[in-house]
Protein backbone atom coordinates (compact mmCIF):
# COMPACT_ATOMS: atom_id res chain seq x y z
CA UNK A 1 0.00 0.00 0.00
CA UNK A 2 1.28 3.44 -0.90
CA UNK A 3 0.48 5.59 2.12
CA UNK A 4 1.54 8.77 0.34
CA UNK A 5 -1.31 8.42 -2.15
CA UNK A 6 -3.84 8.67 0.68
CA UNK A 7 -2.50 11.96 2.02
CA UNK A 8 -3.90 15.43 1.47
CA UNK A 9 -0.81 17.39 2.58
CA UNK A 10 -2.38 20.21 4.54
CA UNK A 11 -1.55 23.76 5.63
CA UNK A 12 -4.49 25.84 6.83
CA UNK A 13 -3.04 28.04 9.58
CA UNK A 14 -4.07 31.69 9.37
CA UNK A 15 -0.43 32.67 9.86
CA UNK A 16 0.95 30.48 7.07
CA UNK A 17 3.15 32.52 4.77
CA UNK A 18 3.61 32.28 1.02
CA UNK A 19 6.96 30.61 1.69
CA UNK A 20 5.21 28.04 3.89
CA UNK A 21 2.75 27.25 1.09
CA UNK A 22 5.58 26.85 -1.41
CA UNK A 23 7.37 24.50 1.00
CA UNK A 24 4.17 22.47 1.33
CA UNK A 25 4.00 22.13 -2.44
CA UNK A 26 7.66 21.14 -2.71
CA UNK A 27 7.09 18.42 -0.13
CA UNK A 28 4.01 17.17 -1.97
CA UNK A 29 6.01 16.92 -5.18
CA UNK A 30 8.89 15.14 -3.43
CA UNK A 31 6.71 12.54 -1.70
CA UNK A 32 4.02 12.28 -4.41
CA UNK A 33 1.17 13.03 -2.02
CA UNK A 34 -2.33 12.87 -3.45
CA UNK A 35 -2.91 16.59 -2.98
CA UNK A 36 -2.05 19.78 -1.18
CA UNK A 37 -4.87 21.30 0.86
CA UNK A 38 -4.75 25.08 1.30
CA UNK A 39 -6.95 28.05 2.04
CA UNK A 40 -8.59 29.46 -1.07
CA UNK A 41 -6.42 32.59 -1.21
CA UNK A 42 -3.39 30.36 -1.85
CA UNK A 43 -4.82 28.18 -4.62
CA UNK A 44 -3.21 30.18 -7.43
CA UNK A 45 0.17 30.12 -5.68
CA UNK A 46 -0.11 26.37 -5.17
CA UNK A 47 -1.09 25.92 -8.80
CA UNK A 48 2.06 27.73 -9.93
CA UNK A 49 4.20 25.60 -7.63
CA UNK A 50 2.57 22.27 -8.49
CA UNK A 51 2.69 22.93 -12.24
CA UNK A 52 1.80 19.98 -14.44
CA UNK A 53 2.43 17.29 -11.84
CA UNK A 54 -0.27 14.80 -10.85
CA UNK A 55 -0.54 16.31 -7.35
CA UNK A 56 -4.07 17.67 -6.91
CA UNK A 57 -4.99 20.99 -5.31
CA UNK A 58 -7.68 20.96 -2.63
CA UNK A 59 -9.20 24.18 -1.30
CA UNK A 60 -11.19 24.53 1.90
CA UNK A 61 -14.43 26.53 1.66
CA UNK A 62 -16.43 28.23 4.39
CA UNK A 63 -13.56 27.37 6.68
CA UNK A 64 -13.41 26.69 9.57
CA UNK A 65 -16.88 27.60 10.89
CA UNK A 66 -19.23 26.70 8.04
CA UNK A 67 -21.65 29.41 9.16
CA UNK A 68 -21.38 31.76 6.20
CA UNK A 69 -24.06 32.02 3.55
CA UNK A 70 -24.44 29.41 0.84
CA UNK A 71 -23.87 32.13 -1.74
CA UNK A 72 -20.52 32.96 -0.15
CA UNK A 73 -19.52 29.30 -0.18
CA UNK A 74 -20.49 28.98 -3.84
CA UNK A 75 -18.50 32.06 -4.82
CA UNK A 76 -15.44 30.90 -2.91
CA UNK A 77 -15.65 27.41 -4.36
CA UNK A 78 -16.05 28.55 -7.97
CA UNK A 79 -13.27 31.10 -7.60
CA UNK A 80 -10.94 28.44 -6.17
CA UNK A 81 -11.71 26.14 -9.10
CA UNK A 82 -11.08 28.95 -11.57
CA UNK A 83 -7.65 29.41 -9.99
CA UNK A 84 -6.74 25.73 -10.16
CA UNK A 85 -8.41 23.79 -7.35
CA UNK A 86 -9.47 20.28 -8.33
CA UNK A 87 -11.16 19.37 -5.04
CA UNK A 88 -13.30 21.33 -2.59
CA UNK A 89 -13.59 20.69 1.16
CA UNK A 90 -16.57 22.64 2.52
CA UNK A 91 -17.66 22.93 6.15
CA UNK A 92 -21.22 21.90 6.93
CA UNK A 93 -23.48 24.46 8.62
CA UNK A 94 -23.13 22.97 12.08
CA UNK A 95 -25.60 25.29 13.78
CA UNK A 96 -28.33 24.51 11.24
CA UNK A 97 -27.72 20.79 11.73
CA UNK A 98 -27.93 21.08 15.51
CA UNK A 99 -31.10 23.14 15.09
CA UNK A 100 -32.53 20.17 13.16
CA UNK A 101 -33.05 22.42 10.15
CA UNK A 102 -32.07 19.58 7.87
CA UNK A 103 -33.61 21.16 4.78
CA UNK A 104 -31.29 24.16 5.12
CA UNK A 105 -28.27 21.88 5.54
CA UNK A 106 -29.26 19.86 2.50
CA UNK A 107 -29.77 22.95 0.37
CA UNK A 108 -26.41 24.39 1.46
CA UNK A 109 -24.49 21.30 0.35
CA UNK A 110 -26.62 20.60 -2.72
CA UNK A 111 -26.22 24.11 -4.10
CA UNK A 112 -22.45 24.03 -3.68
CA UNK A 113 -22.26 20.64 -5.37
CA UNK A 114 -24.47 21.79 -8.24
CA UNK A 115 -22.31 24.89 -8.69
CA UNK A 116 -19.05 22.95 -8.92
CA UNK A 117 -20.32 20.08 -11.06
CA UNK A 118 -17.95 17.14 -11.38
CA UNK A 119 -15.34 18.67 -9.05
CA UNK A 120 -14.89 16.44 -5.98
CA UNK A 121 -16.77 17.77 -2.95
CA UNK A 122 -15.82 16.72 0.57
CA UNK A 123 -18.13 17.85 3.36
CA UNK A 124 -16.51 18.50 6.75
CA UNK A 125 -18.84 17.43 9.57
CA UNK A 126 -16.76 18.66 12.57
CA UNK A 127 -17.49 15.52 14.58
CA UNK A 128 -16.27 17.00 17.89
CA UNK A 129 -19.39 19.20 17.86
CA UNK A 130 -21.83 16.41 17.03
CA UNK A 131 -23.53 13.53 18.81
CA UNK A 132 -23.58 10.06 17.28
CA UNK A 133 -27.10 10.65 15.95
CA UNK A 134 -26.04 13.99 14.47
CA UNK A 135 -23.09 12.35 12.70
CA UNK A 136 -25.48 9.79 11.22
CA UNK A 137 -27.93 12.47 10.11
CA UNK A 138 -25.15 14.60 8.60
CA UNK A 139 -23.92 11.63 6.58
CA UNK A 140 -27.44 10.88 5.35
CA UNK A 141 -27.84 14.50 4.24
CA UNK A 142 -24.51 14.37 2.40
CA UNK A 143 -25.69 11.30 0.50
CA UNK A 144 -28.88 13.09 -0.51
CA UNK A 145 -26.88 16.18 -1.51
CA UNK A 146 -24.70 14.04 -3.82
CA UNK A 147 -21.43 14.94 -2.13
CA UNK A 148 -18.42 12.76 -2.88
CA UNK A 149 -16.85 12.48 0.59
CA UNK A 150 -17.69 13.04 4.22
CA UNK A 151 -14.77 14.36 6.25
CA UNK A 152 -14.35 14.21 10.00
CA UNK A 153 -12.92 17.54 11.08
CA UNK A 154 -11.40 20.92 10.33
CA UNK A 155 -8.59 20.42 12.81
CA UNK A 156 -9.57 23.76 14.38
CA UNK A 157 -12.18 22.56 16.90
CA UNK A 158 -11.96 20.76 20.24
CA UNK A 159 -10.60 17.56 18.73
CA UNK A 160 -10.09 15.84 15.41
CA UNK A 161 -10.76 12.44 13.90
CA UNK A 162 -11.65 9.39 15.96
CA UNK A 163 -11.86 5.78 14.86
CA UNK A 164 -15.26 5.50 16.52
CA UNK A 165 -16.69 8.36 14.46
CA UNK A 166 -15.20 6.99 11.26
CA UNK A 167 -16.82 3.62 11.90
CA UNK A 168 -20.19 5.36 12.39
CA UNK A 169 -19.67 7.30 9.17
CA UNK A 170 -18.70 4.17 7.24
CA UNK A 171 -21.73 2.24 8.52
CA UNK A 172 -24.03 5.12 7.55
CA UNK A 173 -22.72 5.90 4.07
CA UNK A 174 -22.60 2.20 3.11
CA UNK A 175 -20.11 2.80 0.34
CA UNK A 176 -22.14 5.59 -1.26
CA UNK A 177 -19.61 8.21 -0.18
CA UNK A 178 -15.90 8.06 0.53
CA UNK A 179 -14.49 9.10 3.90
CA UNK A 180 -11.66 11.49 4.73
CA UNK A 181 -10.17 11.47 8.23
CA UNK A 182 -8.45 14.64 9.38
CA UNK A 183 -7.47 16.36 12.59
CA UNK A 184 -4.81 15.04 14.95
CA UNK A 185 -3.38 12.33 12.67
CA UNK A 186 0.36 12.81 13.07
CA UNK A 187 2.09 9.47 12.47
CA UNK A 188 2.00 6.62 9.99
CA UNK A 189 0.78 4.04 12.47
CA UNK A 190 -2.33 6.10 13.23
CA UNK A 191 -2.93 6.88 9.56
CA UNK A 192 -2.78 3.20 8.66
CA UNK A 193 -5.37 2.38 11.34
CA UNK A 194 -7.79 4.79 9.70
CA UNK A 195 -7.10 3.32 6.27
CA UNK A 196 -7.72 -0.18 7.66
CA UNK A 197 -11.21 0.84 8.84
CA UNK A 198 -12.08 2.24 5.44
CA UNK A 199 -11.01 5.85 4.87
CA UNK A 200 -9.96 6.83 1.37
CA UNK A 201 -8.05 9.96 2.30
CA UNK A 202 -6.04 11.31 5.23
CA UNK A 203 -5.83 15.05 5.83
CA UNK A 204 -2.64 15.87 7.70
CA UNK A 205 0.07 18.46 8.12
CA UNK A 206 2.48 15.72 9.24
CA UNK A 207 2.73 13.87 5.92
CA UNK A 208 6.50 14.22 5.69
CA UNK A 209 6.96 12.81 9.19
CA UNK A 210 4.70 9.90 8.28
CA UNK A 211 6.79 9.09 5.24
CA UNK A 212 10.06 9.34 7.14
CA UNK A 213 9.31 7.33 10.25
CA UNK A 214 10.29 3.68 10.50
CA UNK A 215 6.74 2.32 10.61
CA UNK A 216 5.88 4.08 7.38
CA UNK A 217 9.02 2.82 5.66
CA UNK A 218 8.19 -0.74 6.65
CA UNK A 219 4.59 -0.50 5.46
CA UNK A 220 5.22 1.55 2.32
Amino acid sequence: MELNRFIDHTLLSASATEADVLKLCDEALKYHFYSVCVNSSYVSLAKQAIGRSNVKICSVIGFPLGAMSTEAKIFEAKNAIDQGATEIDMVINIGRLKSKNYVAVLKDISKVKKAIGFTTLKVILEISELSKNEIVKACEICIDAKADFVKTSTGFSKSGATLTAVKIMKKTVRGQLKIKASGGIRDAETALKYIEVGVSRIGASAGVAMMNDEYSTAAY
